[in-house]
């Protein structure tokens, strides 16, 4: 945990004030400045001290074995991980032949600051060496959303009281030697050497290195230029080797004199693409960096964000921290979808290793949900390439014995990477969290088109698993899917799991409308009548359990009669409990991991009476432990939603505060995307009590005491809405678009273009707060908040 006060409260900036090399490898992800497509963390300019470097391009990866102690039929044999790629980041000082190194000499001022509005890291340092020499740095870095082969760094020294020879070395580095990794099995698998050299060259102030990786056969390509102003007298040297191109710019500055140097790197990489394509498609991509100049890639930066924090930001009054952590929330999520450009989103996003760089569920369930409603574009991305990943999935499911496709647990480019089957290949929920995505999109944004090339196909395929991996039992009447995973990953292999349930038959019966609207494209997938007959009986016959004797709904089939998990016996430094138990234990007793039932009632609401969802809640509470980052923001919608305003606001503070107060330990790995995504819907389903049903918006805005007043807009069908609520009103402004049909606390409400309408909020009646296990309940906002 973050413990001193790094971060400084503002409104557009998470600025760090000193230095504090003890938690280096954590700024490092906080840092991390991506586009979708090139991911660079936090590291300082001259590379070292680090705490993990890191230089990431979507979806490159290495294959690596995954062995096992007792092989198994469709066990994966290999597991794809992200490497770290050339890293153009490095721009080495030398000050009078001493080397800026902050662990030597004094610092005598230092401030990191990410800047949210203009899309910047900037850096400023005043140094003096261990010869008493002292010279002021500066440095300003981007990864461009509007050029999206682009990363570019301003770079400035300057002279304080005597004439210093200066050295300045700008690099491309392969291979780079990386820190010992830990063995929590969260941690991605450090590959070392992964790259072997095609081609280096150094011209002038230019370079570049293509390389390819030993096993995968990735191509990657990597290069720089650079803009030197300075002294008249200023050298520029450059040279190349394998790993490595170097320019050398060596001067002599007075005090008042300053050398300033823009870096320019570009990255491309492709499968097939040849060692010349890939060298002129780097050349190609500074070429046109070039001609927009530093001051250009800064403007459109800033307009690209404009346009971004016009359609989705968040306002909040009472809580400055929280609006600070929501906007570093969306600043996040925006990097690590806007230029994926049909390549998934991974649960670090391009911040760092963790989960060797896969995609899971996550994305769909918390990560799109934002951006389906903010940049939906993004969002399409991201099920353009799950229907680019599908024949595998549907490969996937011939392995298993089944029809249709499933999808992956984890991956980059489509192969199932999970090593641990109950955990991974069980867990199949994900093929209906995938078609939830799509539906959801289709829902938002009215893309008849999208819902024909793309979502039509995923919804028929993950449909089509459902027939096979369930079946109808006729002397209960009943559809049954037994054996599988749910979210909660400490209850495995379970029988007839709520969640998975209700998202199947979600699954079913969109499949079946979607066929029914476009017959001919699904002839083209040869449906039939029958076949859609079999989804629509198998969604209306879902069984559903229900625990009569508790009055609450099952997470699965019999879980409420395991044996409730001894929480008293449990010390804090056993949780997580995954890294201090056996599965085998965990899966037998009556404990959560992370919402699973609850995360059922906030997607399938309409399957719960307001009633069932307080006694549920109620229930599950004292069980879940969240030793995962994906349980606090669920938690929070849930409990805004029975009236628990107070507790959902505590939730709101673990899932915003994640990672800027590492509250899991292990930011260090990469930033928690779906957590911080999480943090948007806490805010907008949560206290806005916003959900989407049959093509329209709904709200029950609520609010906690401590915030006076919420606003967000949201991107709907081609309209720009803006919903602001207070303690006991809730006002509703169209924006943009044609008239809008909404509802309020289910009054139904027309708002025309341009229109303003204001309804009053009538308080709620909340039971008894529920409780937590012993030393899980979440640290309490009123203590926490910053005035």
């Amino acid at each position: 945990m973050i413990e001193h006060p790094s971060f400084a409260v503002e409104e557009w900036n998470v600025r760090e004030k000193g230095f504090h090399l003890d938690t280096l490898a954590q700024t490092e992800s906080i840092f991390a400045l991506s586009n979708g497509h090139i991911g660079l963390r936090g590291n300082l300019d001259e590379g070292e001290p680090h705490g993990l470097p890191g230089t990431y391009l979507n979806s490159f990866y290495e294959l690596r074995p995954l062995p096992y102690a007792e092989g198994g039929y469709a066990y994966p044999e290999s597991g794809q991980t992200v490497i770290n790629v050339t890293n153009g980041k490095l721009i080495r000082l030398l000050v009078d032949d001493e080397p800026f190194d902050v662990r030597y000499g004094e610092i005598q001022d230092h401030e990191r600051d990410l800047d949210l509005r203009n899309g910047v890291l900037r850096r400023s340092v005043c140094w003096t060496s261990p010869a008493g020499r002292t010279v002021k740095v500066s440095s300003v870095r981007m990864v461009s959303f509007t050029q999206r082969a682009i990363a570019a760094i301003c770079y400035e020294v300057e002279p304080v009281d005597a004439e210093l020879r200066i050295v300045v070395q700008s690099e491309l580095v392969a291979n780079e030697v990386l820190p010992a990794q830990s063995k929590d099995p969260r941690v991605g698998a450090a590959l070392s050497s992964a790259l072997e050299s095609e081609e280096h060259q150094a011209r002038g102030a230019s370079g570049l290195l293509v390389h390819r990786t030993r096993v995968s056969g990735l191509r990657i390509g990597a290069a720089m230029d650079h803009h030197i102003q300075g002294p008249s007298e200023t050298v520029v040297e450059s040279e190349s080797s394998p790993d490595v191109v170097r320019v050398t710019v060596t001067t002599r500055l007075q005090p008042g004199e300053r050398l300033r140097i823009v870096k320019l790197i570009s990255y491309g990489w492709s499968s097939i693409r040849s060692r010349p394509a890939i060298h002129d498609q780097v050349m190609a991509a500074l070429s046109a960096a070039r001609l927009t100049g530093w001051r250009g890639l800064l403007r459109e930066q800033r307009a690209y964000l404009d346009d971004f924090w016009e359609h989705a930001d968040v306002e909040l009054e009472g809580d400055p921290e929280i609006q600070q952590a929501v906007r570093f929330a969306l600043f996040h999520v925006l990097q690590a979808g806007a230029r994926g450009e049909r390549r998934p989103i991974p649960a670090k996003g391009l911040t760092g290793p963790g989960y060797d760089g896969h995609a899971f569920w996550d994305a769909e369930i918390f990560v799109l949900s934002v951006l389906t409603l903010t940049l939906p574009h993004a969002a399409a991305d991201v099920l353009h390439w799950r229907q680019l990943i599908l024949e595998k999935a549907k490969e996937h499911a011939r392995e298993l014995g089944l029809q249709g496709a499933a999808f992956p647990w984890r991956t980059i480019r489509g192969a199932e990477c999970s090593g641990y089957w109950p955990a991974g290949t069980a867990a199949f929920h994900i093929n209906a969290d995938i078609a939830y995505a799509v539906a959801s999109y289709i829902e938002a944004t009215g893309d008849t088109t999208f819902e024909q090339e793309v979502g039509l196909e995923l919804l028929v395929e993950t449909a089509r698993l459902w027939c096979s991996l369930g079946y109808y039992n006729p002397a209960t009447d009943q559809f049954r899917i037994d054996g599988v995973t749910g979210p909660d990953e400490y209850s495995a292999l379970a029988n007839n799991n709520v969640y998975t349930n209700l998202m199947a038959q979600h699954n079913l019966r969109w499949a079946a409308d979607v066929v029914q609207r476009y017959p001919e494209k699904a002839l083209a997938l040869e449906v039939g009548a029958e076949e859609v007959a079999r989804w629509r009986e198998a969604a209306e016959k879902m069984l559903i359990p229900y625990d009569e004797r508790l009055g609450v709904t099952p997470q699965a089939e019999a879980f409420t009669d395991h044996e409730v998990w001894d929480f008293a016996s449990t010390a804090p430094e056993q949780y997580p409990l995954l890294l201090h138990f056996p599965y085998f234990d965990l899966y037998r007793k009556q404990v959560v991991k992370q919402a699973d039932l609850v995360l059922a009632m906030h997607l399938r609401g309409d399957m719960f009476t307001p009633e069932q969802k307080a006694r549920n809640f109620a229930y599950y509470e004292p069980l879940t432990v969240r030793d995962s980052s994906l349980s606090a923001c669920t938690q929070a919608v849930i409990a805004a939603e029975v009236g628990q305003l107070e507790l959902a606001y505590d939730y709101l503070g673990e899932a915003a505060l994640i990672d800027l107060h590492d509250l899991a330990s292990n930011v260090r790995e990469g930033v928690h995307i779906a957590s911080l995504a999480g943090t948007w819907t806490v805010l907008v389903a949560g206290f806005g009590g916003m959900r989407v049903r049959n093509g329209s918006l709904y709200f029950a805005p609520r609010l906690p005491e401590a915030l006076k007043r919420l606003s967000f807009n949201l991107l709907f069908r081609g309209r720009r809405l803006r919903v602001e609520v207070t303690a006991t009103d809730a006002t509703y402004r169209l924006l943009e678009g044609p008239s809008l049909k909404v509802c309020h606390h289910e009054e139904e409400l027309l708002l025309p273009q341009g229109g303003v309408v204001t309804r009053p909020i009538a308080p709620i009646q909340a039971g008894p707060r529920p409780t937590q296990p012993p030393g899980r309940a979440p640290l309490p906002r009123g203590s926490a908040r910053t005035a």
